[in-house]
């Protein structure tokens, strides 16, 4: 159920309290420049289960638009702000950290570049100057800069690590290097149009991204899929758990020197991304899930399941059984319970420390799954507890897929999407909300009177993780970072959009 509600600015802090209080989470905020002048802020509050979606909807001033700071009642709240401030100069009173986050500091200042009078891209100016790095001072302390550029393929991102001998006394991330202007991108697109920018938004989440789209564009359009076809979308959305969930094993004990078995563990993950590339014609399942429903070339085979999940199992055993791997695990970047909650913290990183109802499966079904939906839990919150949930989670996985696939036969199961209006009171708006393969994913979506798309916001589970990584870093030593930033394994692409 999604309820819409126009409020006036001065009621915001206090409506949210209501909903934060009551057990809601803050999922989503995104303004908007309606006809080009006025300014509406709409945040996106999420329970479940059952599933409850209440939006508040706050007129700004065009003139001076400002919005009292949430961040004191939420820490996402905080970051959503500073966003919003860098991309559409909406500022937020008395923020408790009011630097820029998105923007670096040889953006122009003054432009703000989803503001529909932003013209086309200034030149880069000078540095305004050093990004203000908090500087740890004392008998013995150094920095370590890391990146922005890496070695390899990862994205870029800087860390600043302030240390004493090998230990970590504090570690800044410096990301939105990538900054591609994908909600402008959106703006004026065919909804058909939109789906090849959402496989986009973060290369191994093709499947996640495109469904959180799809669903937001069916609720706004009116448009009910068969049943099939949301089997059909469950079954892919396993299927990209699957083989992120692998490589992420392998390469976790890779970083503790344990090759052979990564090796082993990328060879698993090549035989899964041959069979999505059968069952959708990519290998990164791109095109399984289209507008009104899902397209399917094939369905697993259960046998093969079988023997890759045998597979599995007997990598995850083995590295749980070498003493240098589990120890190297075990007790190393703890994220507790209370901070990951502080934080907002999705997926994997949040079940690994203990929090429960955090899967949108459960939450948020976008379907009946009619069968018990085990999520994995563990309590610790270390590097252990978080290969231990990745690897339970492989083994959900490929009972869902077998089970899913029981009532599915390949071909196409689409029906028409056509513009119009939406079921209750989101008239031409719509939210999609997915459990994927790192966590929660929303997107929410408004259509114009032509029917094309007028505001697209996706929300990645790496914006609510990023600030869980530094924070668990604390105390660590730098040989520990590698581990724990795979362990967490963010998307650099879907924080920045």
């Amino acid at each position: 159920m999604r309820t819409a509600h126009e409020i006036h600015v001065e009621e915001l802090p206090a409506r949210t309290a209501e909903l934060l209080d009551a057990g809601h989470r803050l999922a989503l905020v995104a303004a908007h420049h309606d006809d080009g002048v006025a300014i509406r802020v709409v945040y996106l509050f999420t329970a479940g289960p059952p599933d409850v979606r209440t939006e508040l909807h706050v007129l700004l001033d065009p003139d001076k638009p400002e919005v009292p700071t949430l961040a004191p009642l939420s820490f996402p709240a905080g970051r959503f702000e500073r966003e919003m401030r860098d991309l559409h100069g909406v500022v937020p009173l008395e923020h408790p950290l009011p630097r820029r986050l998105v923007r670096h500091f040889h953006w122009p200042k003054g432009w703000y570049p989803m503001r529909p009078d932003a013209g086309p891209p200034p030149p880069f100016a000078e540095q305004e100057g050093p990004y203000p790095f908090l500087e740890v001072e004392g008998d013995g302390v150094y920095e370590i800069p890391v990146g922005p550029v890496h070695a390899g393929l990862i994205e870029p991102g800087h860390f600043r690590f302030s240390v004493v001998g090998e230990t970590i006394l504090k570690l800044k991330a410096r990301l939105w290097f990538v900054h591609r202007g994908v909600e402008r991108l959106f703006q004026g697109r065919t909804i058909a149009g939109g789906l090849p920018l959402a496989e986009r938004i973060s290369g191994d989440t093709a499947v996640g991204h495109a469904l959180a789209y799809c669903l937001a564009v069916e609720e706004a359009t009116g448009t009910e899929i068969p049943p099939a076809a949301a089997r059909a979308r469950a079954l892919l959305l396993e299927l990209e758990r699957l083989h992120n969930h692998v490589a992420d094993l392998g390469m976790l004990c890779n970083d503790v020197g344990h090759g052979v078995l990564n090796a082993h563990a990328q060879r698993v993950r090549e035989q899964l991304l041959r069979l999505n590339a059968e069952v959708t014609g990519h290998r990164l399942l791109r095109g399984g899930v289209v507008p009104g429903g899902a397209v399917l070339r094939t369905l697993p085979a259960p046998a093969r399941l079988a023997a890759l999940g045998r597979d599995i199992r007997e990598i995850a055993g083995l590295a749980l059984a070498h003493s240098t791997v589990r120890d190297r695990f075990t007790g190393t970047a703890v994220l507790d319970a209370g901070a990951a909650r502080d934080l907002g913290c999705l997926g994997y990183v949040a079940r690994a420390s203990g929090l429960t109802g955090t899967d949108a499966r459960v939450g948020h079904p976008f379907l009946s799954y009619d069968t018990e939906l085990a999520v994995p839990v563990r309590d610790t919150g270390d590097v252990l507890a978080r290969f231990l949930v990745r690897a339970e989670e492989i083994d959900v996985s490929l009972a869902l897929i077998d089970h899913l696939a029981e009532e599915l036969a390949p071909g196409a199961s689409v029906v028409p999407v056509t513009p119009g209006t939406g079921p209750g009171s989101g008239s031409g708006s719509g939210v999609g909300i997915v459990e994927g393969w790192r966590g929660t994913l929303t997107t929410r979506v408004e259509t114009a009177a032509d029917g094309r798309l007028a505001r697209v916001k996706p929300v990645d589970p790496s914006f609510f993780n990023w600030p869980a990584l530094s924070l668990a870093l604390a105390d660590t030593i730098v040989p520990d970072f590698p581990l724990t930033n795979k362990s967490f394994n963010l998307s650099y692409a879907g924080n920045d959009l």
